[in-house]
This record gives structure tokens, C-alpha cells and sequence, in this order.
């Protein structure tokens, strides 16, 4: 049996904590002999990265940089003091660190004496998270009395094309990579979030990439199960953070994740689902702080609960796009138009309606500051000149709340009884969208209206 097991930053926030993941990992390696780890970055180190990349671009203030390095090699030496107790693997361990530590030092200095900063020189200075975090669990695992051995996402068989910054992979040679390993009883330690192209370049999956590390190390080796640890016990039904009496949803299917996943749910990168979908592979989000949780079960199977709606999720600093014109009644090409200059302005649109009317179209995309600024730009340039359209107007003040179930496919009256509860929650829908699957209906509110609609909600569709 192949268990892939891949935990968060928080799970590796520390060394006393990376130490609890390698016990995890021991204790998994006996119940399954065949056991891989992805790990993310510490809690917060590539913020700091990105914070620190941006620094040496636009300040270019050496001594800033140096700051930073010191206190990274604090950071990661207490780690390798608290996680690790043998002298020899700290000694290793260290080694290997410091040498990390200063090659990011060099190319941040790079940086900043040349005053530019490529996306391909921005996934390097980023990947130095896991490259940091990896080798010091792996060492964790060893001073417990076990084989390790660290790889990069490339070193693992995890090839992509060089899109940096959202790669995308190509191939998966994941087998030839760590099969030798593991029948030689090492437990691989992977970096989560990197991939490598076939040029050798390190390559990123973009922010929260690491879960989808672990599906491609998962779908590539043919797994058996795929474990997601993090700091909570499974999917929610709603955000604790805002709602009042949530619940842990024991059993949901790959649809149902994936649409709750790209609709704000934290738990799951949107890209994850995937890869595990295409080979029925079952993914379990566990919590690292309660590891006897059984936590949530994802698999191909639609689990029909008493519950029509089964988790409510959402999503803020978006803003919603409105486009009006009569001139675009019967044109055809003008929606493509629309989204050709939204994808030249590098939009992330998250929903798409258009009017029966055909006079005008309404898109919501992340961001609520230069991203719209930018939008805005593209459509006036793209018509410019023509009577196709003739407003574009833009409400920031907004959020996406997306109810999601199994149990609404093909259940009459759900949308009723959904909008119903919405208004008397005293929120005004603004823009509405299903997909075809119908286990999604998702709709825009005022941001200021959100908390009262999701606890309403919640209520009604939930807890009653």
C-alpha cells in the first residue's frame, strides 16, 4: 500500500512540531510500509520571501537583506535544535541549510544590484521555503530511527513546462524516481509547491501549491490513499471565523471539494482534486494536532447526507465587473472580445453571467484594486471606437457565497427556498451562477451583508 502524506505550515510551524510530523510519519510507515511525505514551507517563510524578493527589486537596500538572512538562519537552526537530537544529523542538517541559506542570500544581492527580478528568478527565490523545511523534517525522521532522504519536486519526478509562477506539469516520472527509495525502506521527503522543468529550472505551483504537489506525487505513483494534514479536523461546513456552530463533514464527494475548494474553502488547494479524480484515488484531510481525528473522506462517490445543502463557503476582495451595450444583441465574438482583454489584464475571473437580454455581461475576478484598474483599461482599449458597449461599471464592494451539495442535484424548489432565506437575511443578490454539474449555486452579495447571510444560511440548510 502507497500513502502520500503531505502536511502544512502550520503542522511544520516549528522544530517541536516537525518533530510531532516525523512521529505521524513513523507511526503511518507501520500500518503502510510504502509512505511518502510532501511538506510545505514553515508558517509564514514564504510570505517573508515574497516580502523580502519585492524588497530587494524596489529598495535594493542591502543591509535589509543581510537582516533577513541572519534571522532566517535563527529561525531554521532553532528548528534543527528542537526537531533533532543527535549532533551528527544536526551537524548534516545544518550544513545543508546554511548552504541553502546563502545561495538565496546571493541571488537576493543579484537582485539588487541588477534592479530586475524575472518570474523565473522569483520561483527560485520562493522555493527556498520547502528547500529549507524539507531537509529538516527529513533529519527529524532520521534521528527517530528511520531512513529519509529529501528531493526537490524535480528531484521526485514532478516535471513541468516553465509557466512560472502557475506551472503547469507535463510529465510524471514520480515511479522511477521513488520506487528504488522505498524498496530500499526510505521514506522520501518531498518539497511541496516546486516542480522542475525539463531544462533543470525550478519551477512553482503558485501560492498553496503544495497540496497539488502531493495529488501529482499521488496520481504519479498510483497511490493508495493521499493525506492532506493541516491545523483543523477535515471540511467544515462554513468558516468558524464567521459562522457560529459549524460542523465537520465526515464523507464528500471529488465534485462537491472541488467546488468548495475554488470557492474559498482554505483547506484544499483548487487544483488538488484533479489529478486524485482521474485515478479514484481517495484523498483524507486529516488535523496534525488531533492526528486520531478520522477527519474528511474524498472520494468518487456522491454521499447523499439528510442535509440537501452540505457546506456554504465564500470568498472576499473580489469585485464584480458589469459591461452594458444594446450593440452587443446578436454579435457574435463579443464575449470572446471581453475575455480575451480580461486575459490580457491577467484577470482571475471566478464567475461569468450574461443577461437573457444579451445586452450586457458581469464577471467577478480577485482583487479590488489595480487587477479591476487594469480590467477596466483592457475593455476600454479592446473598444475603443466601437457602439458595441456602452458602460463598464465596477462594485468592490463585494463577496461570493457558494452553497454547495449533492443533494440539490435534481431537488425542486432548492433555489426558492436558498433565495428566500438570503433575503431575509436582508442581503440583495447581485449576480447569480450554477454550473452544470448542480451541486454549486454561487451568488454575489455586499461584503457588508456576508456574515448575516452565511450564519442565516447555515441555519436553515445546516443546523435545522
Amino acid at each position: 500500500m502507497v500513502t502520500v502524506m503531505k502536511f502544512g505550515g502550520t503542522s511544520v510551524g516549528d522544530g517541536k512540531r516537525i518533530r510531532n510530523v516525523a512521529k505521524i510519519v513513523l507511526n503511518k510507515k507501520k500500518e503502510d510500509k510504502n509512505t511518502i511525505v510532501v511538506t510545505s514551507a514553515m508558517s509564514q517563510i514564504t510570505n517573508s520571501l515574497v516580502n523580502i524578493s519585492k524588497e530587494a527589486l524596489d529598495i535594493r537596500d542591502i543591509v535589509k537583506i543581510n537582516n533577513f538572512i541572519e534571522n532566517l538562519k535563527i529561525k531554521h537552526k532553532e528548528a534543527i535544535y528542537d526537531a533533532i537530537k543527535s549532533d551528527d544529523i544536526r551537524k548534516q542538517t545544518l550544513n545543508i541549510i546554511n548552504s541553502s541559506i546563502d545561495e538565496l542570500e546571493k541571488v537576493l544581492i543579484g537582485v539588487v544590484y541588477l534592479g530586475e527580478l524575472t518570474p523565473k528568478s522569483k520561483d527560485y527565490i520562493l522555493s527556498f521555503g520547502e528547500r529549507l523545511s524539507a531537509p529538516i523534517l527529513s533529519g527529524a525522521i532520521r534521528d527517530l530511527g528511520k531512513n529519509s532522504m529529501f528531493l526537490l519536486g524535480g528531484e521526485a519526478g514532478i516535471i513541468t513546462d516553465e509557466n512560472y509562477g502557475c506551472a503547469r506539469p507535463i510529465k510524471l516520472k514520480v515511479k522511477e524516481h521513488l520506487n528504488p527509495l522505498l524498496e530500499n525502506d526510505v521514506i522520501p521527503v518531498i518539497t511541496g509547491f516546486i516542480g522542475g522543468s525539463e531544462n533543470g529550472n525550478i519551477t512553482t505551483f503558485g501560492r498553496g501549491g503544495s497540496d497539488y504537489s502531493a495529488a501529482l506525487v499521488g496520481a504519479g505513483m498510483d497511490a493508495d490513499m493521499v493525506e492532506i494534514w493541516t491545523d483543523v479536523s477535515g471540511i467544515l461546513t462554513s468558516d468558524p471565523r464567521i459562522v457560529k456552530n459549524v460542523k465537520k463533514i465526515p464523507k464528500m464527494s471529488y465534485i462537491e471539494a472541488m467546488e468548495l475548494a475554488y470557492f474559498g474553502a482554505k483547506v484544499l488547494h483548487p487544483r488538488t482534486i484533479e489529478p486524485l479524480m482521474e485515478k479514484n484515488i481517495p484523498l483524507r484531510i486529516k488535523n496534525t494536532f488531533a492526528p486520531e481525528d478520522e477527519g474528511t473522506l474524498i472520494t468518487n462517490d456522491l454521499e447523499m447526507s439528510n442535509n440537501i445543502i452540505k457546506a456554504i463557503s465564500s470568498i472576499r476582495d473580489v469585485s464584480l465587473i458589469n459591461i452594458f451595450g444594446a450593440g452587443m444583441v446578436g454579435v457574435s465574438g463579443t464575449a470572446a472580445r471581453i475575455f480575451s482583454a480580461l486575459g490580457r489584464a491577467n484577470a482571475n475571473v471566478i464567475l461569468i453571467t450574461q443577461g437573457s437580454s444579451e445586452t450586457n455581461i458581469s464577471v467577478v475576478i480577485y482583487g479590488d484594486g489595480e487587477e479591476v484598474d487594469a480590467c477596466v483599461k483592457e475593455l476600454k482599449k479592446e473598444f475603443d471606437g466601437s457602439n458595441l458597449i456602452r458602460d463598464i461599471s465596477v462594485d468592490n464592494n463585494v463577496s461570493v457565497v457558494s452553497v454547495v451539495g449533492a443533494g440539490m442535484k435534481g431537488s425542486k424548489g432548492i433555489a426558492g427556498e436558498l433565495f428566500k432565506t438570503v433575503a431575509e437575511s436582508g442581503a440583495n443578490i447581485k449576480m447569480i451562477a450554477q454550473g452544470s454539474s448542480e451541486v454549486n449555486i454561487s451568488f454575489v452579495i455586499g461584503e457588508d451583508e456576508l456574515e448575516n447571510c452565511l450564519n442565516k444560511l447555515h441555519e436553515k440548510f445546516i443546523e435545522n
